[in-house]
């Protein structure tokens, strides 16, 4: 229940569903499309590749088994920074639109916006400094009052429309198109990507082997519900030109909701103080996957000669790691909040920055999860895709294709659209100018990818110390904590 927890909190993103619910209903056939034809070979890939490899660090140690410390460097890399992108850059900017409207009004570019923003940040980054033990409430409780959000909407949704009546759709309003294909393929991959993520903390599992796959199934059908149900609640009550990234999920929430009368307005304040809550759940969840994984790639040598990959004696957690997620959130959402246009413009551009980072890390991770299957064939696998591994290797690359089209969509937006002679205005869809965009993507990328090449060269040291027996699978051996001078002492959370 606590992986399931953990990983329903941190992998159902409902920030984005005002986001992807802006292309209308074809948003749910193309959120049917990519979970019959991407979620399912994903989760089946990792469910596998999960229960067999059970080692801290997750996604870090199967790509060092398949290709390598270089290439693994790399993967765990665009993970990790992923999340204090997205939590500085994203979430932080819809969790004070959101108090802002529905609590208490707070003016962008204020002392107090950037107060909020901070305090949400570093709020999240605390959640993962604590224990295990006791850090792991505040994403199990987000997690629930996520899944409770969701349905009390539904249900409000339902009486709304029987007394007031949903909008007009007819079959052909679903119709895909090549323009709705393109804006949400990016959207919907962020969305159904990160099943696998509790691996990070398998070192803190009692059956890893068994719980994986079991968790990655049973999540993979919750986020499919949790996605496909609240987009056709939004579709039914708000309209189309209505709904924004920032605030569409609560543009839907304000107006059903004036079923309570008089009661409304304090519903509403109650409703956003608890949807904050799950945001400040959902980025701890996050820190605490991806910061373990980002520590055990230092303590091997892949990030800044091992400081990093220290873990607190009493705490059992990555505390450098996760101050440096809480510095970069912090550096990130300086950066974000120095963009002109609006807030949702800003929302839109930085949430597409993260996508863009996540969605390259698994270019990496889903070609290593495939190859560890013939790589290791004797491996003990408590779950196995009933497949042969030429049919394995065809789900991996069906993933990697729809991973690989998300990513050039998601840094190059409007060239696809072009090349299909798709109407695309760059301005009008992103709020700021294509050169704006590039600029801060690549720039941002480049940023990356200096951090990664300086932090791999100042682990030389490391890897040089750390040893691998050359008979067995290259596992790592590297975590310390910060009471034993042995650099290859191995602490369990």
């Amino acid at each position: 229940m606590d992986i399931l927890l953990l990983v329903v909190a941190a992998v159902v993103s409902i920030e984005v569903l005002g986001q992807v619910s802006g292309y209308g209903p074809e948003t749910f056939t193309w959120t049917l499309v990519l979970a019959f034809t991407f979620m399912i070979p994903y989760g089946l890939i990792f469910a596998e590749t999960g229960g067999a490899f059970t080692e801290e660090g997750g996604v870090y140690i199967w790509t060092k088994m398949a290709f390598g410390r270089v290439v693994a460097a790399i993967a765990s890399l665009l993970t990790w920074v992923t999340q204090p992108v997205w939590v500085g850059g994203a979430m932080a900017f819809v969790a004070v639109e959101t108090w802002s409207e529905f609590v208490s009004p707070i003016a962008a570019g204020s002392l107090t916006d950037y107060l909020f923003k901070l305090g949400f940040i570093w709020i999240t980054v605390s959640s993962a400094i604590v224990s295990l033990k006791h850090g792991k409430w505040l994403p199990s409780l987000g997690a629930i009052l996520k899944l409770a959000f969701l349905a009390f909407f539904l249900i409000v949704t339902l009486i709304y429309g029987f007394i007031h009546g949903f909008n007009g759709l007819n079959l052909g309003d679903f119709s895909p198109t090549m323009g709705g294909f393109l804006g949400l393929t990016p959207l919907l991959l962020f969305s159904f990507l990160g099943f696998e993520s509790g691996n990070s903390a398998a070192g803190e599992m009692k059956n890893p082997a068994k719980d994986v796959p079991v968790s990655i199934m049973r999540t993979s059908l919750l986020a499919a519900g949790s996605y496909l149900l609240p987009v056709l609640a939004i579709l039914m009550v708000v309209p189309l030109d209505e709904i924004t990234g920032i605030g569409g999920l609560f543009g839907a929430v304000a107006t059903v909701f004036t079923i309570f009368g008089p009661a409304t307005d304090a519903i509403l304040a109650i409703s956003a103080v608890v949807f904050c809550f799950v945001l400040v759940s959902q980025g701890g969840a996050w820190m605490i996957i991806s910061d373990r994984m980002q520590a055990m790639a230092a303590a091997d040598g892949s990030f800044f000669g091992g400081f990093f990959g220290r873990f607190h004696e009493k705490l059992g957690t990555p505390v450098r790691v996760n101050t440096l997620s809480g510095v970069v959130s912090t550096v990130f959402m300086l950066a974000a909040m120095q963009l002109s246009g609006t807030s949702g413009a800003v929302f839109s551009v930085v949430l597409t920055i993260s996508i863009s980072t996540f969605l390259l890390s698994y270019l990496i991770a889903i070609p290593a999860a495939t190859k560890l299957r013939s790589k290791y064939p004797d491996a003990v696998r408590p779950f196995r895709v009933p497949v042969s591994d030429g049919v394995f290797k065809l789900l991996g690359g069906i993933c990697f294709a729809w991973i690989l089209l998300g990513s050039w969509v998601a840094i190059f937006p409007g060239t696809l659209e072009a090349l299909f002679n798709v109407e695309y205005d760059f301005v009008e869809i992103w709020g700021v100018s294509q050169l704006s965009f590039e600029v801060f993507a690549l720039g941002t990328l480049a940023a990356i990818l200096l951090l990664g090449i300086i932090g791999y060269l100042r682990g030389a040291k490391v890897r040089a110390a750390v040893s691998t027996d050359p008979n067995e699978p290259p596992f790592l051996q590297a975590a310390t904590v910060d009471s034993e001078p042995d650099p290859l002492a191995t602490p369990r959370g």
